[in-house]
């Protein structure tokens, strides 16, 4: 695979470019978030992986960028981990990459479009768009079989990658991902949120008391102390990009979805779901089970605790 400059021309789609190091603003030196973003990217280098950006094809006068970490060496056993609805891939997947790669997996790692360094000027905020980027950037990479691991927002994304490249994708692993939901769960009360709109302010928090409710249903054992000063540098540092672009792929999401249009997938999926999940309740985990031919459910109070176990013994 090679690497080439990000500003070299080149015809048709670019191959991934090694990205240089990100120039941060004079304020995020005494940042807390910067320097956890820091530390992630730093975790990442040690394991391995290095930052590239596929420039995809698009119409003219528009851009679409996938920014993803992977070895830059040939992939053995790729998977591909997509994040949920959080800042960047880095800070979701840090703390499984040593296990991933102790068991003889090549993770690879994209900022979905709009989160971290992705980014499209295209109008189109569904999944399935998603997933068509995110499959190029994957050709763009050389690499054409690999399994999926999708975390909340990002199991979306997976599953309608398993489903539109079945000859691409071997497994699937979905980790409290409510792929099976339908619009009308939520004026039916499954959710803690009444609507889109509300799902929105949820799940692209501005304000810190955004974030702490956010916490709240998202941890087993939320932190009982959570700075206003800590949260709002969060927000401004890694939630303060792509307010308006998030806003309307959660809108995209879930506008109009109805259970009986969900496609079905062939490959061996593996469904871990948190026992206490507030934002995907169990009902959604066991109607995904009755949907697609998959494993036992695994339900797991710390919810991603087993699972670059579970991956490696697909």
């Amino acid at each position: 695979m090679a690497a080439i400059p990000a500003e070299a021309p080149a015809p048709g789609p670019l191959p991934p470019s090694m990205e240089q190091p990100r120039r941060r603003r004079p304020c995020a030196l005494l940042s807390f978030a910067a320097a956890r973003d820091r530390f992630l990217r730093h975790r990442f280098l040690s394991a391995g992986l290095r930052p590239f950006s596929v420039r995809l094809p698009s119409p003219a006068g528009t851009s679409t960028v996938v920014h993803l970490w992977a070895s830059p060496r040939p992939a053995r056993r790729p998977v591909l981990l997509l994040h949920g609805f959080g800042a960047s891939a880095t800070w979701q997947w840090a703390p499984y990459l040593r296990s991933l790669l102790t068991a003889g997996l090549d993770p690879i790692v994209p900022d979905l479009l709009f989160f971290g360094a992705s980014s499209s000027t295209l109008p189109d905020r569904s999944e399935t768009f998603q997933a068509r980027t995110i499959k190029a950037a994957m050709d763009g990479m050389g690499v054409r079989r690999f399994a999926v691991v999708g975390v909340s927002y990002g199991g979306f994304v997976g599953y309608r990658i398993a489903a539109m490249y079945p000859e691409a994708v071997e497994q699937v692993v979905l980790v409290s991902s409510g792929v099976c939901l339908d619009e009308q769960d939520l004026a039916a009360g499954l959710f803690p949120v009444a609507d889109v709109g509300e799902a929105a302010e949820l799940l692209v928090p501005r304000r810190p008391a955004e974030v702490r409710r956010l916490v709240k249903l998202t941890f087993v054992r939320p932190p009982p102390i959570m700075p206003s000063c800590f949260l709002r540098d969060y927000i401004n540092v890694m939630g303060s990009d792509h307010i308006q672009e998030k806003t309307e792929l959660l809108f995209a999401l879930i506008n109009d979805r109805k259970l009986s249009d969900l496609p079905k997938i062939s490959q061996p999926t593996l469904i871990i779901w948190g026992e206490q999940d507030q934002v995907f309740p169990m009902e959604l985990a066991h109607r995904l089970e009755r949907s697609v031919w998959c494993f036992p459910l695994i339900v797991n109070s710390r919810l991603m605790y087993q699972t670059h176990l579970s991956i490696a013994e697909l």
